[in-house]
C-alpha cells in the first residue's frame, strides 16, 4: 500500500526514505511546468532530463495531484523500455487533494536521445506522461512569428522580441533578415538559461503586405537554424493641412483650407495661431516642416518652432505658427511646406498678415496764444489722439525746462483709440513776438508738426501781434523768396510798385505776374523730409535757412574743476538782408547759459555768444537745450509795419549741450534701458530714401545721454543726435538711408550712453534698394496639351513676387489672340513675396499648332501716376488645335437578367485614342420590347441611370461610367448611350442633339424572382391521393400559372416577409387567391404529408416564406392587444397554437437551377373543418394568399371529400360518333367504404331539351369506393352543338353528407376550331410532368418517371413505355408489386413484371403497355407500386409462421375450470379467454405441466386519435394479455400516373390522319384479353390487393429455394435423357404446319379464313389443307416422271410464292412479328439498362490486313440474333 503523508514533509530526507510520498505544496521549480488534468488527476504532460552522464542513474519525481472532490483511483502500467523503470504498479488511491510523488528513474547506457511514457488508466480512460532524456544541444527559444505595427513609407517601426538559450550550450546566433527588416543586434552570444532581447526594425521604401521570414542562425560545430516570420505592413501616409479657426469665404464646410491668414498685427507684437496636419491613413506618419527658400528673403516675421514630428495613425499635428511683424503697413506672405517621409507628400501651407502701427493726430495745426504782457504766462489745450488700436510712443522734441513753450506730458504712451489732452503753457522772457515750430516724434509713425506762437508786450516795447495768417503769408513769400527782406524794405518795395498782393494777400514780384505761369504756392512737404532735411542734420534743406547758430550740439566733457570749466563759443550768422535782433530764453536753475542775453546782428553778418556751464555737483550728469528767438529789428514795436503782411515771425534757435562731472576712476551711470530697433529699413525702389524709428526708453532712475556718432556712419541720417532722456522717460530716434542699388548694406551706428564709450550700443540695420522683380513660371513658358477645337482647356499659371514691395501687374495680349487665349484676372496687386496663380484658357479654332506670346507690365503701387517706373515681361505660350471621337470599350453589354425593383450596376469603359481631351455630354434612349401595352410601357420613365452625364476623358485615356439600371417591368430593355463633345455653343444635351453620335447599347432583360412546383407526393393518410389528385387538391397548375405571371403592384407593398400587421388577420394585398386542401383522414389517423419539390427555372435566386398569420403580426404590449377575438380569430389561434397546420421548412432560397423539397402536414387531431390563411411571399415578388384547408372526420363516418363542387368535362367535338368516356374522381376520406348514388334526374332533362338526345351519361350511377381509395364515376359527353352544357348533379351519399356537382361541358366546331387546340384541354401541363425527385420518409426506391403520357392511340392498337424502378438504398433489398385499381383499367393495362425484386442500387426496367378496349374513352388512372423491404417481409413470414402454429395448438387445447369434478359442469370448450386460467385454484394450476400462452386474436391495434388515453390504456393491458396476429409492414406506395386517349379507329383516322402509321392495328384481335399477347406469356390474376402470400418464394428461405432446384433439376435431367422425346421433337420439325398457327385457337382461325376468302385462292382454302396439296403433288411428281421437269420447277416455285404472300397478309403473322420486333427492343433496352449495350457509343470499324487464307475462304456468318 502507499504511504500517504496529510502535511507538509519535514525535510528531503524523508523523501528519500520513502517510495511514495504525498504532499500539499509543489516547489517553485515543478510548478512551472507544463501540466494537464486528466479526468480530476493534475499531472504535468511531459518528464525531461538534461544533464545525465552515461552510467549513472537519474531520478525525477512525477507528482499527480487529485483535483476534484472526491476520492480517485488509479493504476498504471511502467514504461516499456528498460530505460525508465519505476516502483512495481499498484493501485493508487488519491483523496481529494492529495498528490503522490511517484520516481522515475532513467539510466541510459550510450549517448543518444531516450523517449518512453507512462500510462495510468481509471474507469474513465487512459491518459500518460512523456519520459524525455535529451543530449545537452543548443536550443534557442523565441516566438514563431512577430507582427510589427503598420508603418509609413519611409518611417521606422520597431518591435523586441525574447530570445532565450533552452539549450544546455553556449550558444552563438546571428540573425539574416530580408530587407527592409533588420535585426538589432545581429550578433549576439547566449549563455544557457539567458535571455536577450532582439529588436527588429522595419523602414519599407513602398507601400505593401510583409509576410517574410528571417533566418537565426546558431550552434558551433554544427550550424542549425530557425525562422521567424515577420508580418508587416507599410500604407502610404496622405497628410492634408487645415486652418484651425479660419472662415474663408469659398470655402465649404468640412473642407481643409491650406491659407492661413493672421489679418493687421500690431507692429512689435507677437500673434500665434494653429495649423492642424491631419494624417489621413492608417499609419503614424512622419512628416518635417520646411520653410520655403527664398535668397532675397532674409528677415522672416513668420516663426515655427516644430521642424519634424509624427503625426498619429487617423489624428493630428498642431503646428504652432507665430507672426511677429516689425515694418508697419508692410503686407507678409511666406510658404511652408510640410513634406513627408521620403518626399512622398508635399502640402504647401500660405501663411500672410499684414503690420499696423499707432494712428496719431494732432487736432490742431498751430497753437495760437495771442499777446500777454511780460511776466504773464498763458495756457493753451492740445489734443492728440491715436486712432488706432495699437498703443503709441509719442515725444514732443523740446526741451520744457528752457523755452518759453512748455508741455505737462512732453512724452509719453498713448493707448489705442484715445485722445490726450496736453496743457501748453506759454511764458515769455521778452517782450517779442514768439514762433516755435515743434515736432511730435511718434514711434512706427511719421512725425507730427505744430505750431506755438505767441506775443508778448511790455510797457515800453509792444511787437505787432503774431497771428496765424502771418505764418500762412510768411511761408508762401519764403517759396517766393521775400522773406530775406526785412519788412520796412519790402513795405518800400510794395508802395514802389515792385511787389503786390495776391488774392490770399501774400507778397509777390510783378515779374511773376506778367508770365504765363502762376506765382509760386507753398506746398505741404512730407513730415519726414521736412525733418531730415532742414538744414541742420544734413547738408541739404528745403528752404535755405535765415540764421544758423553754430554748433547745434556740443559737449563739454568732463568739467573738472568745477570752477574752471570753459565756456563754448557760439556763433550766429544772419543770413538776411536786414538787422535781426537775438534774445536767449533764460532758464533759471540751470547749469547753461548763454551771455549776451540779446544781441544786434547787422544783415549777413554774425555774432559770436558763449556757454557759460556752471555745474555745481560731481559724478553728475548734466543736459540742456538752449532756445534763442531771432527776429528783425524792426518788428520791436507795432508802428514800425505798414503793412500787415509785411510782418515776419520769429525764427526760433536751439543748442543742445551736455556735461558731466565725473572723477577719474569713477564709474558712471549705468544706464537701464530698452531698445527697440528693426532689423531692416522698410523696403523702397533704389535711390529712395527709406525711414525706420528706434525707441529708447528709460527704465532706470537716473538721467541718460546720449550720443550718436554720425560721422562713423555717413549713409545714415539720425536725428536727434544728442539728447538726454529722464528717468521713466523715453527717445525716439528716426534714421534715414538712401539705398542707391538691391544690393544688401549693412549699417552699424554707435550710440553711446551717459558719455562714456563703454556704454556704447552698436545698433545693426541693413538696407536694400527693391527693384521690380517677377518670376514666372517655367522660365516665361506656357504649355497647353492638344484641346479640341471649339473647346476650351483652362489652366493654372503662377506669377510670383520675389521683392518686398508690392507690385501692380498687368496683362496684355493681342486683339488677334484675345479669342484664342485669356487669362484671369487679367491684372491685380501682387504683396511682397506672393505668389498667384492665374487661370489661362485655350480655345483653339483649327486644327493646328500655335505658338502666342503675351506680356505683363509691372509697376510699384505707390508711384507717381504721370512717369510710373514700369518694366514687362514676355511669356510664350505654345498648344495645339486638335480633332477627337470616344468609343465604349464594349459596344453591346449585355447586362442578363435583373430582378425588377432591384439595383444592378455595370461599367461603361470610354476610350478616348487621340491627342486631346474630351468633353462629353451623355444621352440615353431607352426601348422597351415584350408582351405589354406599348402606351403605356412609353410612358414609363427611363430606368437606367448614369453616375454622370457629362465628362471629361483625357488624351489616350479612359474614362469609366457607373450605370445603374433598375427595371420596372419584366420585359426586355434595351438602352442606346449617345454622346455628343462639347463645345462653347453646345454646352447642354438640348444644344447637342443633332451632335449625338451613337456610343454603345446596353441590354437587360428585367424578371422577377419565382419558381415552380415540379413534383409533389403525399404521405401519412394523404398516401392514397394520386398525384393528379393531389395537383388538383392543392390547385398547383394555378400556382405555377400565378408564378409566372407579373406581380401587382399591390403584391410589392411589402418587398420582402415583414410583420408590418397589428391585428390577428393581416390585411390581404394581393388578388390570388388559392385552396390548398389536404384532403379528409379519420380523427388520430396519422398527419397528412404532402412534399412539394420547389424548383428554380429563373435565372435569378428566390426567396420564399410561407408566413401564418402569427408569422405577419408585429409584437405589441400586452396591454395593446384587443381582449375580444371573433371566432374567426379564435379558430386560427386553435389552429396556429396546436400546430394543426405546419411548413417545413417556413422559407428559404432557390438559386437558379436549385431544387428544394418543403413538407405541407396537418394533424387530424380536432374533428371538423380546419382552415387557416397563409400568404406564401417571394421577396420581391409574388404574394399569394394559400387558403390551407383540411377535414377530420369521426371514426366511422361515411365522408367523400369532393375537389370542388365544378367539373369541366374536356371539350368533345360535334358529331363525334363515338365520344370518349371521362371520369369525375371521388376520394373517401373517412375509415369505413363509402357507397354513393348519382342522381340523374337533372340529366334527364337535359336530354329531353336535346330531343332525347343522351348529352350527359352516368355509365357509373352508382358504386362502393374503400377507405383512402379514390373512386371513379365514368361519364360520357356527347354535345350536339358547340356550346356550353351545365347539369346539377347531386350525389348522394347514404349515412353521410350529400353534394351537387355542376358538370360543365363544352362543344365545339371541328371545323372551326383546330383539334390541336381542344385536345390541349383534355390533360393539364402537369400532367406531362415526369419528376421523381421527392421521396417520403422510408422510401428506397423511386420511379424514373412519376407520370406516363400515351397520348392519343386507336382503339385497335397498343402502346407500350418503359418506367424504370431504382433502389436508391445501399444496403436494403426492395421487393416490390404492382396495383391498378379497377378491373377496366386490369383489361386496358398491363405491367412486366408484375413483381420481383430490386437489389441495392439496382435498377429494374418495368414495361407500361396501354391497349383499349374497344371503346373511345379518356384514360387516366393510378397506377400504385407498393414497395417492401425484404427484411421486414422475412421478418414478417416468420413471426406469422410462429402465430399459426400457436394458434393450430391453441386450437386442440381446453382447460378445465370446475372446482368440483364430481359435478357435471359445462364444458369450457376452446375458450380462448386468458381470464379463466387465473380462476383455477392453485392446486389445479400445478397440474399443467406447460403454462399455455397468450389467445390468439386476430385483433390489430387500430390507430387511436390523440387524446383518447383511457381506451389506449385499456388496449395496452388488453395486448399484455392477448398475442395478436402479427400484421403485414405497411408498404411504400409509389404513384404513377398513366394518362392517354383512345379513339375509334375511324375518328382517329380522320383526326390524326398523319399519326396512323405509328401504330400496328392488331384489330383481329382487339377482343381478346392483352394478356394472351404479353411478352411474357403470364396471365393477370384479377388480383385487387396482392397478398404477401404471393411473394413467397421471393421472401422463401435457403432450404427451400434448394429443394425446388433439385425437383427442377432432376424433372430437366429426365427429359433430356427421354429419347421419345427426342425424336418427337425431330418430327415435329419435319411437320409442315407453320409454327405461328400454334398462336391462334379454331374459332379465331375460322373466322379468319372466312374474312380471307376473298383474297385467298380457292386452292388456299386453309393452311392445312394447303400443306396436304402440297405433300399430294410432291407424290405425283414421284409417280408422273413423264412431265417435264422444268414446268414442274416452275410451278412449285410460283406456289411457293403465292403461299408465302398469303401468309404474309394473315393478322396472325403480323401479330407475331409485332411481338418479336417488341420483345427483342425490350430486350435491347433491358441490356442498355444494364450496361451490357452503349446506345450512344460511336460504330466502329476495325480494318484487318488482307491475307491469302482470307481471300480464299469465305467470310464467316454473323452471330443470331437473340430475338
Amino acid at each position: 500500500m502507499f504511504a500517504q503523508a496529510h502535511g507538509e514533509p519535514q525535510s528531503s530526507d524523508t523523501f528519500r526514505r520513502l517510495s511514495y510520498g504525498c504532499v500539499r505544496k509543489l516547489s517553485a521549480g515543478k510548478a512551472k511546468k507544463k501540466k494537464g488534468i486528466f479526468w480530476g488527476i493534475e499531472v504535468t504532460k511531459t518528464l525531461r532530463w538534461h544533464g545525465w552522464e552515461l552510467g549513472k542513474e537519474t531520478i525525477k519525481h512525477l507528482i499527480l495531484k487529485n483535483v476534484r472532490e472526491k476520492t480517485q483511483k488509479l493504476s498504471y502500467r511502467c514504461p516499456s523500455t528498460r530505460f525508465f523503470f519505476t516502483l512495481f504498479p499498484q493501485p493508487i488511491i488519491l483523496r481529494p487533494g492529495i498528490s503522490l510523488i511517484l520516481p522515475i528513474v532513467f539510466r541510459p547506457i550510450e549517448k543518444r536521445e531516450y523517449e518512453d511514457k507512462i500510462c495510468f488508466k481509471k474507469d474513465e480512460g487512459e491518459f500518460s506522461v512523456t519520459l524525455r532524456a535529451t543530449l545537452p544541444h543548443p536550443c534557442l527559444s523565441f516566438p514563431a512569428a512577430v507582427q510589427l505595427p503598420a508603418c509609413a513609407v519611409h518611417n521606422v517601426t520597431e518591435i523586441t522580441f525574447p530570445v532565450h538559450n533552452i539549450g544546455d550550450l553556449v550558444t552563438v546566433f546571428h540573425w539574416e533578415a530580408p530587407s527592409p527588416f533588420y535585426m538589432i543586434p545581429d550578433y549576439s552570444i547566449l549563455n544557457p538559461g539567458a535571455e536577450c532581447m532582439v529588436k527588429v526594425v522595419f523602414q519599407p521604401k513602398v507601400a505593401a503586405v510583409y509576410d517574410v521570414a528571417a533566418t537565426c542562425w546558431f550552434g558551433s560545430e554544427e550550424k542549425r537554424k530557425r525562422t521567424i516570420q515577420l508580418k508587416a505592413l507599410s500604407k502610404y501616409p496622405y497628410l492634408q493641412v487645415n486652418v484651425v479657426g479660419e472662415k474663408k469665404e469659398g470655402v465649404q464646410p468640412g473642407k481643409f483650407q491650406d491659407v492661413l491668414c493672421f489679418g493687421s498685427v500690431p507692429v512689435g507684437t507677437t500673434v500665434e495661431k494653429c495649423v492642424e496636419i491631419f494624417n489621413m491613413s492608417v499609419v503614424d506618419a512622419p512628416c518635417r516642416i520646411e520653410r520655403a527658400e527664398d535668397p532675397l528673403l532674409q528677415d522672416h516675421v513668420f516663426f515655427c518652432d516644430v521642424s519634424h514630428g509624427i503625426v498619429p495613425a487617423k489624428g493630428k499635428l498642431v503646428l504652432r505658427i507665430r507672426f511677429q511683424p516689425q515694418i508697419v503697413g508692410e503686407h507678409s506672405t511666406d510658404y511652408f511646406t510640410i513634406i513627408s517621409a521620403g518626399y512622398l507628400l508635399q502640402t504647401v501651407l500660405k501663411v500672410a498678415g499684414s503690420c499696423k502701427g499707432p494712428s496719431v493726430s494732432l487736432h490742431q495745426d498751430s497753437l495760437d496764444f495771442d499777446w500777454i504782457n511780460l511776466g504773464q504766462s498763458l495756457m493753451r489745450m492740445l489734443e492728440i489722439s491715436n486712432t488706432s488700436d495699437v498703443p503709441a510712443y509719442y515725444q514732443f522734441d523740446i526741451d520744457v525746462t528752457g523755452s518759453v513753450f512748455s508741455l505737462d506730458h512732453p512724452c509719453g504712451v498713448l493707448e489705442g483709440t484715445t485722445t490726450l489732452v496736453l496743457k501748453v503753457t506759454f511764458r515769455p522772457t521778452h517782450p517779442i513776438s514768439y514762433h516755435r515750430r515743434v515736432v511730435c516724434l511718434v514711434h512706427h509713425q511719421e512725425p507730427l508738426y505744430v505750431d506755438f506762437f505767441g506775443t508778448c508786450h511790455s510797457d515800453t516795447a509792444k511787437p505787432a501781434i503774431l497771428q496765424a495768417r502771418h505764418l500762412s503769408w510768411y511761408r508762401t513769400n519764403m517759396v517766393r523768396g521775400l522773406t530775406f527782406y526785412p519788412p520796412d524794405i519790402v513795405s518800400a518795395m510794395l508802395k514802389d510798385g515792385q511787389l503786390q498782393m495776391d488774392e490770399k494777400g501774400a507778397l509777390m514780384l510783378l515779374p511773376e505776374v506778367s508770365q504765363d505761369k502762376p506765382p509760386k504756392e507753398y506746398f505741404e512737404v512730407d513730415s519726414m523730409t521736412e525733418y531730415f532735411y532742414d538744414g541742420e542734420t544734413s547738408d541739404m534743406a528745403l528752404f535755405p535757412p535765415h540764421v544758423s547758430v553754430s554748433p547745434r550740439e556740443y559737449d563739454f566733457g568732463c568739467c573738472l574743476p568745477l570752477h574752471k570749466v570753459k565756456p563754448l563759443p557760439l556763433c550766429v550768422t544772419n543770413h538776411t538782408k536786414g538787422s535781426i535782433t537775438v534774445f536767449w530764453t533764460l532758464s533759471h536753475g540751470s547749469a547753461f547759459q548763454v551771455s549776451p542775453e540779446m544781441c544786434d546782428i547787422p544783415p549777413l553778418k554774425s555774432s559770436a555768444f558763449r556757454v557759460i556751464f556752471k555745474p555745481t555737483q560731481l559724478n553728475t550728469l548734466y543736459a540742456a537745450e538752449v532756445e534763442g528767438f531771432a527776429f528783425y529789428k524792426v518788428l520791436r514795436h507795432y508802428n514800425n509795419i505798414e503793412e500787415d503782411a509785411t510782418i515776419c515771425p520769429s525764427w526760433c534757435l536751439t543748442v543742445k549741450l551736455r556735461a558731466h562731472t565725473f572723477e577719474e576712476g569713477r564709474e558712471h551711470f549705468i544706464p537701464q534701458y530698452i531698445l527697440d530697433v528693426p532689423k531692416t529699413f522698410p523696403p523702397v525702389a533704389p535711390n529712395t530714401d527709406t525711414y525706420c524709428s528706434i525707441l529708447l526708453l528709460n527704465t532706470g532712475t537716473s538721467l541718460i545721454t546720449f550720443c550718436v556718432n554720425q560721422a562713423a556712419r555717413p549713409s545714415l541720417l539720425v536725428k536727434p543726435c544728442s539728447g538726454y532722456i529722464p528717468p521713466g522717460g523715453h527717445q525716439i530716434f528716426f534714421l534715414s538711408t538712401h539705398p542707391v542699388n538691391t544690393l544688401s548694406q549693412q549699417h552699424v551706428l554707435p550710440l553711446q550712453l551717459n558719455s562714456h564709450p563703454g556704454y556704447t550700443k552698436e545698433i545693426a540695420l541693413r538696407s536694400c534698394g527693391e527693384s521690380l522683380n517677377l518670376l514666372l513660371e517655367g522660365e516665361g513658358n506656357l504649355y497647353f496639351k492638344p484641346v479640341y477645337i471649339g473647346t476650351s482647356f483652362t489652366r493654372m499659371y503662377t506669377i510670383k513676387n520675389c521683392t518686398r514691395l508690392p507690385m501692380v501687374f498687368t496683362w496684355k495680349i493681342r486683339q488677334s489672340d484675345r479669342k484664342i487665349l485669356s487669362v484671369s484676372p487679367t491684372a491685380g496687386i501682387l504683396q511682397p513675396y506672393e505668389a498667384l496663380a492665374q487661370a489661362w484658357t485655350f480655345t483653339p479654332d483649327k486644327e493646328i499648332k500655335y505658338l502666342l506670346r503675351a506680356k505683363v507690365f509691372v509697376r510699384r503701387k505707390n508711384t507717381d501716376p504721370m512717369c510710373p517706373e514700369t518694366v514687362h515681361y514676355a511669356l510664350r505660350i505654345v498648344g495645339e488645335g486638335a480633332l477627337g471621337t470616344i468609343r465604349a470599350e464594349k459596344e453591346h453589354l449585355d447586362l442578363g437578367t435583373v430582378l425588377v425593383g432591384d439595383l444592378q450596376s455595370c461599367t461603361i469603359v470610354l476610350l478616348n485614342d487621340g491627342i486631346c481631351s474630351l468633353k462629353y455630354i451623355l444621352s440615353v434612349e431607352q426601348l422597351i420590347t415584350g408582351p405589354s401595352d406599348s402606351e403605356e410601357v412609353c410612358s414609363d420613365p427611363l430606368a437606367l441611370e448614369l453616375e454622370h452625364c457629362s465628362g471629361t476623358i483625357p488624351a489616350r485615356s479612359r474614362a469609366f461610367v457607373r450605370v445603374t439600371v433598375r427595371p420596372a417591368r419584366q420585359l426586355r430593355y434595351t438602352w442606346s448611350i449617345k454622346y455628343a463633345l462639347c463645345s462653347p455653343i453646345a454646352t447642354d444635351l438640348t444644344s447637342t442633339e443633332d451632335q449625338q453620335q451613337p456610343l454603345c447599347c446596353i441590354v437587360a432583360t428585367g424578371v422577377y424572382p419565382t419558381f415552380c412546383i415540379t413534383d409533389a407526393c403525399s404521405a401519412g393518410s394523404g398516401s392514397g391521393i394520386s398525384k393528379l389528385h393531389l395537383w388538383r387538391l392543392f390547385s398547383l397548375d394555378m400556382l405555377n400559372k400565378y408564378l409566372k405571371q407579373d406581380p401587382a403592384p399591390s403584391e410589392l407593398i411589402y418587398r420582402v416577409p415583414s410583420r408590418h400587421s397589428t391585428s390577428l388577420n393581416p390585411p390581404v394585398y394581393t388578388p390570388l387567391l388559392l385552396d390548398f386542401n389536404f384532403g379528409a383522414a379519420p380523427i388520430g389517423s396519422e398527419p397528412t404529408l404532402v412534399m412539394l419539390l420547389l424548383e428554380n427555372k429563373g435565372v435569378v435566386p428566390a426567396e420564399w416564406a410561407f408566413l401564418f398569420p402569427s408569422d405577419q403580426k408585429m409584437d405589441m404590449e400586452h396591454w395593446a392587444e384587443d381582449a375580444e377575438f371573433s371566432s374567426c380569430e379564435l379558430h386560427e389561434m386553435r389552429i396556429q397554437d396546436n400546430q394543426l397546420f405546419s411548413v417545413s421548412p417556413k422559407s428559404g432560397k432557390l438559386l437558379p437551377g436549385q431544387e428544394e423539397s418543403i413538407q405541407l402536414s396537418h394533424r387530424h387531431d380536432f374533428t371538423g373543418i380546419d382552415r387557416l390563411p397563409v400568404l406564401l411571399k417571394v421577396s420581391y415578388g409574388h404574394e399569394i394568399l394559400l387558403n390551407f384547408s383540411g377535414v377530420t372526420v369521426e371514426e366511422g363516418q361515411q365522408y367523400i371529400h369532393f375537389t370542388s363542387s365544378e367539373h369541366l368535362f374536356t371539350p368533345i367535338a360535334i358529331g363525334t360518333s363515338h365520344p370518349p368516356k371521362q371520369i369525375y374522381e371521388l376520394y373517401n376520406g373517412g375509415s369505413v367504404p363509402v357507397i354513393f348514388e348519382v342522381q340523374l334526374d337533372e340529366v334527364m332533362k337535359i336530354q329531353k331539351e336535346n330531343f332525347q338526345h343522351p348529352v350527359f351519361v352516368c355509365l357509373t350511377p352508382r358504386g362502393e369506393i374503400p377507405p383512402g381509395i379514390t373512386g371513379h364515376i365514368e361519364w360520357i359527353f356527347s354535345p350536339l352543338e358547340a356550346r356550353t352544357y351545365v347539369v346539377d348533379v347531386p350525389i348522394h351519399i347514404p349515412g353521410g353528407e350529400s353534394a351537387v356537382i355542376t358538370f360543365k361541358g363544352e362543344g365545339y366546331d371541328p371545323n372551326t376550331i383546330e383539334e390541336t387546340a381542344s385536345s390541349s384541354k383534355i390533360l393539364p401541363p402537369s400532367v406531362f410532368s415526369g419528376s421523381t425527385k421527392l421521396t417520403v420518409p422510408g422510401q428506397a426506391a423511386t420511379l424514373s418517371h412519376g407520370r406516363i403520357c400515351f397520348g392519343n392511340i386507336p382503339d385497335c392498337a397498343k402502346a407500350s413505355r418503359l418506367v424504370f424502378l431504382n433502389n436508391i438504398s445501399e444496403s436494403k433489398t426492395v421487393v416490390f408489386a404492382w396495383q391498378i385499381s379497377t378491373c377496366k383499367d386490369k383489361r386496358v393495362l398491363q405491367i412486366a413484371p408484375e413483381v420481383g425484386v430490386v437489389q441495392p442500387g439496382e435498377s429494374i426496367p418495368c414495361f407500361i403497355t396501354l391497349q383499349p378496349s374497344g371503346t373511345a374513352s379518356f384514360c387516366s388512372t393510378d397506377l400504385v407500386c407498393e414497395l417492401y423491404i425484404q427484411e421486414s417481409l422475412v421478418q414478417y413470414e416468420r413471426e406469422l409462421q410462429e402465430w399459426e402454429k400457436e394458434k393450430a395448438r391453441q386450437a386442440v387445447e381446453f382447460t378445465i375450470t370446475e372446482k368440483d369434478l364430481g359435478k357435471q359442469k359445462s364444458p369450457a370448450g376452446r375458450s380462448s379467454d386468458s381470464a379463466e386460467t387465473k380462476i383455477l385454484p392453485e392446486s389445479k394450476a400445478v397440474m399443467r405441466r406447460y403454462k399455455t400462452l397468450p389467445p390468439i386474436k386476430n385483433h390489430p391495434t387500430p390507430n387511436q386519435p390523440a387524446g383518447h388515453i383511457d381506451r389506449r390504456r385499456l388496449l395496452d393491458k388488453e395486448s399484455s394479455r392477448v398475442w395478436v396476429k402479427p400484421q403485414p409492414p405497411r408498404p411504400t406506395l409509389l404513384h404513377l400516373g398513366v394518362t392517354g386517349t383512345a379513339y375509334s379507329l375511324e375518328d382517329f383516322s380522320n383526326k390524326f390522319t398523319s399519326e396512323l402509321h405509328k401504330y400496328f392495328l392488331s384489330w383481329p384481335f382487339s377482343n381478346q384479353p392483352l394478356e394472351t399477347k404479353f411478352v411474357d406469356g403470364r396471365r393477370d390474376k384479377d388480383r385487387m390487393e396482392m397478398e404477401p402470400k404471393s411473394l413467397s418464394l421471393a421472401a422463401a428461405s435457403k432450404q427451400e429455394l434448394q429443394i425446388v432446384t433439385d425437383i427442377l433439376a432432376g424433372v430437366i435431367r429426365g427429359l433430356l435423357e427421354n429419347t421419345q422425346l427426342h425424336d418427337a421433337i425431330r418430327s415435329t420439325l419435319d411437320e409442315p404446319i407453320p409454327y405461328f398457327s400454334q398462336f391462334r385457337c379454331a374459332e379465331s382461325a375460322e373466322l379468319q379464313d372466312r374474312r380471307q376468302c376473298s383474297r385467298v385462292p380457292s386452292g388456299v382454302s386453309a393452311l392445312p389443307d394447303l400443306y396436304a396439296e402440297k405433300d399430294g403433288e410432291r407424290k405425283e411428281m414421284r409417280q408422273e416422271t413423264s412431265l417435264s421437269n422444268d414446268w414442274l420447277e416452275i410451278s412449285h416455285h410460283e406456289q411457293l410464292r403465292e403461299q408465302k404472300e398469303t401468309i404474309s397478309r394473315q393478322p396472325a403473322f403480323r401479330s407475331l412479328v409485332e411481338l418479336v420486333l417488341e420483345n427483342t427492343l425490350q430486350n435491347i433496352l433491358i441490356e442498355a439498362s444494364r450496361g451490357e449495350v452503349m446506345l450512344t457509343a460511336q460504330p466502329r470499324v476495325i480494318a484487318l490486313p488482307s491475307s491469302p487464307s482470307q481471300r480464299i475462304t469465305s467470310p464467316a456468318p454473323p452471330p443470331p440474333s437473340r430475338a
